[in-house]
């Protein structure tokens, strides 16, 4: 979601309770756009993070260390000029907007008491951290905004801090029911309920104002018309009861590949069995686990960057490929036809002479016994026509052996592509990188990968879970793990697992020779069908005994074939079951 003010009220409060009369024991700037203050409260202490980039704009009690530069930037230094040794004496968040200002008692250049303010906007591109001195004269921004870049507001040393213009909207908590139904009836009914709650109150996200809609009325594009006034207006209030009482629920949404895509100061209901929840005891936590797990996928996918690359314009290549020789096989389907006509023409050589374009006859070989027509080169004998023909078929029955051959190995080299692409897509992290990049230059990708200087060893234990009844299992992070863990780890009596017709990790669960439970086979399968590229609600996974398992000669990295196998239809493990055990 936005950081909307309802997120800022809740992050101030939890500042409040937690770190009361904070001392700032030091300022860090681990990354463009962020301050940190490492803050002692008692024998406590934490950071309080000031994030104003395009990208994650927020404000939040932190635990977790950063890596800092070796020099500090200029906006970090001059902080540490003013706020070094200083004590957090007040916060408060400025209306009800997305602006928090904390009062630093400190003293000046001559060692008199004064007081410091730090004004941290939270407005998505727009974000700013500003100090200034008792007076609002700003002394420094992390992002300047002279004349040039806005001739409504400034925010330049020396000039006085301005707040931003806001919209003329209610406050959300100030709000009364009386009001709530008044501005409701005067509404335009064709609107949605959830433009009413965005373009009526001050300071609520379009996520937030979706889950009162859909609390309300089980759905979230309602218009206002068909929305039970009544009812809205209660759940309205009982949101605002949690925001008053402070009774926050922070959660975090998690999408069908364990990915963190949105959190929440409060429970989150209307995106249904569509994604998973997972809930925090306190904001700074929710925070932490968010942008940790955000960070480190966004950095996984940057590293992988020129391996996706490479994948992908080898798919689009052999895709071309396939076609121009899918394109070549329907045209040598015509092979019959030229055999017939050839026949056509030896059956009627008597009458036939050079010179002539074409002759009608009967088709003989046709049940009907049409009257076709047969083109002729009028350069030609009959016989060398006839000739002509048996060629044509020839040469088409030839092509289309070996095109079936090599559209065959084409469709398998695109099912590795397609294999390679689903194990990036799921890499957590950089060793699985170093991993697939083996991978591809082993499987003859090697020259298009010059920089590349392959590892002498690389050794890397598979992902290993265990079902509910106690037997292990394991998953194949690249294919040629997959190949290790079917063909050199598993025993013959081990069960095999595979999405069916869907690229994917194979999954062996080692039995130890025992007859498992249909749970665990079930729960073997969620693992499979999460670890592969189904996107669908339920999925048919293969299994069967690893000595059923076979890999032809020559054959790609993690292809085999199978037999006697039988198939589950599975809902995928979810995200918050993700957990790897070993």
């Amino acid at each position: 979601m936005a950081f909307d003010a309802c997120m800022m009220r809740a992050v101030l409060g939890e500042f409040s309770r937690e770190l009361p009369d904070a001392k700032i024991e030091k300022v860090l700037e681990p990354q463009s756009c962020e301050i940190d203050l490492v803050l002692k409260s008692g024998r406590r202490q934490r950071r309080l993070v000031f994030n104003v980039g395009p990208n994650a704009p927020r404000l939040q009690l932190s635990d977790v260390q950063k890596e800092n530069p070796l020099k500090a930037p200029m906006f970090c230094m001059l902080l540490r000029k003013y706020l070094l040794g200083a004590r957090i004496v007040g916060s408060e968040q400025l209306g009800f907007d997305r602006i928090a200002v904390f009062t630093v008692a400190c003293y000046d250049e001559m060692g008199f008491p004064t007081t410091k303010k730090i004004i941290c906007e939270i407005m998505g591109k727009y974000a700013n951290l500003i100090i200034t001195d008792s007076s609002d004269k700003v002394l420094g921004a992390m992002k300047i905004i002279d004349f040039a870049a806005s001739t409504i507001r400034q925010v330049l040393p020396g000039l006085k801090y301005q707040i931003p213009a806001c919209p003329d909207r209610i406050s959300p908590i100030d709000a009364t029911r009386a009001e709530f139904l008044s501005f409701f009836d005067s509404f335009s009914g064709e609107r949605t309920a959830e433009k009413f709650i965005t373009s009526t109150f001050s300071g609520i996200s379009t996520q937030v104002a979706h889950e009162l809609v859909f609390r309300t009325a089980g759905a979230i594009d309602v218009s206002a018309r068909d929305i039970d006034r009544e009812r809205f207006c209660s759940v309205f209030f009982e949101w605002q009861d949690l925001l008053l009482s402070e009774r926050y629920e922070p959660t975090v949404v998690i999408d069908k590949e364990g990915k963190p895509v949105d959190y929440c100061y409060m429970d989150i209901t209307y995106l249904g069995d569509s994604v998973s929840k997972k809930h925090y005891a306190s904001l700074a936590e929710m925070f932490d686990d968010y942008y940790a797990e955000r960070d480190r996928l966004e950095r996984i996918r940057h590293r992988a960057k020129d391996i996706v690359t490479l994948v992908s314009n080898a798919k689009a290549r052999t895709e071309r490929k396939l076609a121009i020789q899918r394109e070549a096989l329907r045209e040598s389907a015509r092979g019959e036809e030229y055999k017939r006509k050839g026949d056509l023409i030896t059956a009627n050589i008597y009458m036939l002479s050079r010179g002539m374009t074409s002759f009608d006859t009967v088709d003989y070989y046709d049940e009907n016994c049409p009257t076709v027509t047969v083109e002729l080169d009028s350069r030609l004998s009959p016989s060398a026509n006839a000739q002509r023909m048996y060629k044509l078929y020839n040469k088409a029955k030839t092509a289309k052996e070996v095109l079936t051959s090599q559209i065959s190995l084409w469709e398998k080299e695109l099912e590795y592509l397609d294999s390679v692409e689903g194990f990036i897509s799921r890499a957590a992290c950089e060793e699985d990188l170093v991993l697939l990049r083996d991978e591809l230059y082993r499987s003859g990708y090697a020259s298009r990968m010059k920089s590349y200087q392959p590892a002498k060893q690389l050794k890397a234990k598979p992902m290993r879970f265990v079902t509910s009844g106690g037997y292990p299992v394991l998953v194949g992070r690249n294919n040629i793990q997959n190949d290790q863990l079917t063909f050199k780890i598993a025993e013959k009596t081990d069960i095999w697992f595979h999405t069916k017709d869907i690229p994917g990790s194979h999954v062996i669960m080692q039995t130890g020779g025992e007859e498992p439970s249909a749970e665990d086979y079930t729960e073997a399968a969620a693992i499979a069908a999460y670890y592969s590229k189904a996107t669908s609600d339920l999925v048919a996974v293969d299994y069967t005994e690893v000595k059923n398992i076979k890999k032809p000669q020559g054959s790609k990295p993690g292809f085999v074939t199978y037999k006697t196998n039988y198939t589950a239809f599975v809902k995928p493990m979810s995200g918050e079951e993700n957990v790897n055990n070993g």
